[in-house]
Formats: structure tokens, C-alpha cells, sequence
């Protein structure tokens, strides 16, 4: 069954009564194609009004949506030659995040990315995208290995954050994540990062310290969830559509922030709506800025970096 979101529902219903009145047509043979017709332009508008004002909660709902493409749709869409690696050479194999060797265009590349689930099943062994420190000591293996062959990475951003429990504080989740934000600042090599999904604290920033960082269109990206920020703030869970405005997380507040490089559009409705035609506007995405990147030696390409992330956050002081 499909899920709709509170907000779409009303769109829904709508082109349920549309099906309707089609399958009346195919089986009575009378003709409805005025009705059809009128209820399709009512949906279109309906459709256009509910979409152009999507609140910034409406926006962290589609970026959690169970349909979303995950990290391997873009991967069984762009990539070719792929070849999956596991392990973090410490024993351990965190199933939240996936990466290996492919080609993007006939480039070789290395793909990283949070991987969710699409049932229960599923969640529990990926953690819900919730990766522990082995999932970030695997990432930076295989990003030190790219640096080492001088492959571009994409890295794909997926997750509420890094998993909170206690067995990954005892194994240095902390420290796991700190690693990578540095490591990453040093490597050679091209690193393109994009949010498909939520980009939530650490958990994202330790895969996100990229040249580029794109974000889809219903993307969020955020230091804390909209209903743990409430949480604290509030007390109260039930709060995060007030949170989530005043946390500035949608790929247009982070583009105006400049936390984002470039917003990648969806199909109409959502990601979920057209898998294809969001991994082709992704493809040309990484495209254009992979060619742009891979232009620069390694020494432009860390210092690119690093003016990238000093210039966030950039005060000016007019006190004299």
C-alpha cells in the first residue's frame, strides 16, 4: 500500500476519484473524459498550491518519506562496474553505511552513503542509516583508499544522525567522526557530498566535509533532528514543526547560508515519485561539478575545501 503524507492527501484522494471515474469509462463505456478532464486540472492545481508553500516540517517529512531513493537506487542508476567493500579492518562491518569502487561516466570513482531500510527487517540490520563508529572507520578506509589511487568520492547523506547508544560511545563515536571531518580536510582528491535524504549532526558532517555539497530539493540539513531540538527546548517532541523552522534546515535556507552548493530538483511530488528522473538530475549534477573539480591538483583541491568551510557562518563586525 502506498504512504501518503497528511499533507498530500488531499491530492491523493483526488486522483483516486480520477482512477475511478477511468475505470467506469473502460468497463461501461461511457464517455467521462470532460469529468476526467476537469478533476485532472483541479488535481494539477491542487498539486501546484500544496507544493509551491511546503513548510519547512513538510520538507523533513519528504526527506524521510519510506519511498525516497536510498543510497543504492543512485548507486544502481549512476554507478557501473560496482563493486562493494566491507569492513572497517577492526572486526567490524557497520551495515548503516555502504561504499566500493565503480565508475560514474567511465570515471572511477569510490561511492560512499547511508543506507536505510525499506522494511523493519531491513532497518534493524542498517540501523535506520544510524551508523556506529565501525560504519565511519570503514568510510575513511575506503576514502584513504581513494586518496591513495586518486579516485573522486560521492558521498551520499542519509541519516537522522550517528547512533547514540552506548556500545558506540564505548567504541569512540566521538572520536570516529572527529577523525574524518579531519582526515577528509587533507585528502587530494575530489570529494562531492550530497544530502539525498536527512543530514542529520555528526552522523552526516562525518561523511560530509566535501568540495561540494548538494542537497535535493526535499534534502534537510541540520545540526539536530526538529524533534530533538524541541525536546530540549521545549520539553516537548510534539514541537518539531516549530523547530524545524527556526533551525533553518531546507536545501533553500542552506543554499541562502551557503551550508550548500547547488539544490538538485525533484520530479513533481517528491524523489519517490520518479526514482529515474531523480538519479538524472543527480547525475547531472556530479557531473558538472566533478569535471569542474577534477580540474584542480590536490593542493587546490584542499584548499578549496577549506575556504569552502571558513567562508560558513562569515560575520561581519560593523562596531566601530
Amino acid at each position: 500500500m502506498e504512504f501518503t503524507l497528511e499533507f498530500e492527501r488531499p491530492i491523493v484522494e483526488l486522483r483516486k476519484r480520477i482512477d475511478g471515474l477511468r475505470e467506469m469509462q473502460r468497463l461501461k463505456g461511457a464517455d467521462l473524459s470532460g469529468a476526467i478532464e476537469q478533476l485532472e486540472h483541479q488535481a494539477d492545481l491542487l498539486h501546484q498550491q500544496v507544493f509551491s508553500s511546503l513548510t519547512p516540517w513538510q520538507h523533513t517529512l519528504l526527506s524521510r518519506h519510506p519511498a525516497r531513493p536510498y543510497t543504492y537506487d543512485y548507486i544502481d542508476h549512476l554507478i557501473t562496474d560496482w563493486t562493494e567493500l566491507h569492513g572497517d579492518r577492526a572486526g567490524h562491518d557497520d551495515h548503516a553505511i555502504i561504499g566500493g569502487l565503480g565508475r560514474f561516466d567511465g570515471k572511477p570513482v569510490m561511492v560512499i552513503g547511508h543506507q536505510k531500510g525499506r522494511n523493519t527487517k531491513e532497518n534493524i540490520i542498517r540501523n535506520f542509516g544510524m551508523a556506529r563508529p565501525d560504519g565511519y572507520r570503514k568510510a575513511l578506509r575506503l576514502m584513504e583508499m581513494a586518496n591513495r589511487f586518486g579516485r573522486p568520492v560521492l558521498a551520499f547523506i542519509d541519516t537522522p544522525g550517528a547512533y547514540p547508544g552506548i556500545d558506540a560511545e564505548e567504541r569512540g563515536q566521538a572520536e570516529a567522526i572527529a577523525r574524518n571531518i579531519m582526515e577528509m580536510s587533507t585528502f587530494n582528491v575530489p570529494i562531492i557530498c550530497t544530502v539525498i535524504g536527512e543530514g542529520g549532526s555528526g552522523g552526516a558532517l562525518a561523511i560530509g566535509v566535501g568540495n561540494r555539497v548538494l542537497m535535493f530539493e526535499n534534502s534537510v540539513y541540520s545540526v539536530i533532528s526538529p524533534e530533538g531540538c524541541a525536546a530540549i527546548l521545549w520539553r516537548d517532541r510534539a514541537e518539531g514543526p516549530k523547530a524545524a523552522e527556526a533551525l533553518k534546515i531546507t536545501a533553500a535556507d542552506c543554499l541562502s547560508l551557503g551550508v550548500a552548493d547547488a539544490v538538485v530538483a525533484e520530479p513533481k511530488g517528491g524523489a519517490h515519485r520518479n526514482i529515474e528522473q531523480t538519479a538524472a538530475n543527480l547525475g547531472e549534477a556530479l557531473r558538472l561539478h566533478l569535471n569542474e573539480l577534477c580540474a584542480l591538483d590536490g593542493d587546490a583541491l584542499r584548499q578549496d575545501r577549506y575556504d569552502r568551510f571558513r567562508r560558513i557562518g562569515a560575520v561581519l563586525d560593523n562596531v566601530k
